[in-house]
């Protein structure tokens, strides 16, 4: 499954943002996969914290293959000594079980989430253990599929918005204007600032100032 949207999303984001337009129309539709199961979802993001995304991606295939299905109960079933030795960190399996825990107990509400404002869901997610800020909007995106993520905190995000507006730095309050801008569809726009930060439109650079080691760098000096 990947991330629905389609002509509408486009067409407004277009006609509010003539540069982010020119990127839309030279990138054209993005493919993102989600996973629509909120548990195996929280998961997975605690799996991939601070790891590369081809080894996130072996351990969980691990994980899926010796679990079969990944819920409370097999999670709770296995414990954090049978899944450590599938790659995942000792305090990241605490992590995980903690997460299965709760919703085998009750004491996360998973299926009311689902009923709760955007602010609402961060801060329910973002309660758990080894779940940040960032980590709640990367779930309420790439699997509740709200239609209006848009994360400070991600700095290709940020990378993506200083290349397509020729910034040099996206402070909180420069943020704020375009979040209102491309409201209600920053989740699309999200993906666009994605793709532009890893390299998908030709031409575009990073305006960020350069640090004085790569100053140095560029002069020859070592």
């Amino acid at each position: 499954m990947y991330f629905e949207y389609g002509e509408k999303e486009l067409i407004y984001l277009k006609q509010k943002d003539k540069r982010l337009a020119e990127v839309i129309d030279q990138v054209g539709m993005i493919e993102r996969t989600i996973d629509d199961d909120l548990f195996s979802s929280v998961v997975h993001h605690i799996v991939g914290q601070q790891i590369s995304t081809k080894a996130q991606a072996t351990i969980w295939q691990r994980m899926k293959d010796y679990l079969g299905t990944v819920d409370a109960d097999t999670i709770l079933n296995e414990g954090v000594e049978h899944l450590q030795p599938l790659g995942i960190s000792f305090r990241k399996a605490e992590y995980i079980t903690d997460f299965a825990e709760k919703v085998k107990d009750g004491s996360f509400d998973i299926e009311g989430i689902w009923k709760k404002s955007d602010e609402e869901a961060i801060e329910e997610l973002s309660s758990l253990k080894g779940i940040g800020v960032w980590t709640a909007e990367m779930i309420l995106l790439f699997c509740m599929q709200r239609p209006n993520v848009l994360s400070f905190g991600d700095l290709a995000i940020q990378r993506g918005m200083r290349m397509i507006y020729h910034h040099r730095k996206i402070d909180r309050k420069l943020f704020e204007k375009y979040r209102r801008r491309l409201s209600p569809y920053c989740s699309v726009a999200s993906l666009y600032f994605w793709a532009a930060a890893g390299g998908a439109v030709p031409g575009l650079k990073d305006h960020a100032p350069k640090s004085g080691a790569d100053c140095k760098k560029k002069a020859g000096i070592r």
